[in-house]
């Protein structure tokens, strides 16, 4: 148990950064759909990927303050 207790930290980072993947990958999806939707596409390939990447970086701020006391829950 303690060993578990001592991971919280590899845990949360990695739950951090795999919820903001999905997360970037769902942005993607959509605003590639909504893009190829239209005739004259309304956003550039530039700002998709500068979309993914902010996306990406909130997601982690948001995550690495939730997942941590999650994680503390499930362990107990």
């Amino acid at each position: 148990m303690d060993n578990i207790l001592e991971n919280k930290g590899k845990y949360a980072f990695i739950a951090s950064v795999a919820s903001s993947l999905v997360l970037v990958v769902v942005f993607a999806v959509l605003s590639i759909a909504v893009n190829n939707s239209r005739t004259v596409p309304l956003y550039s390939q530039v700002d998709i990927i500068a979309g993914m990447i902010f996306v990406f970086i909130l997601s982690m701020i948001v995550a690495a303050s939730v997942w941590p006391g999650i994680i503390e829950k499930r362990i107990r």
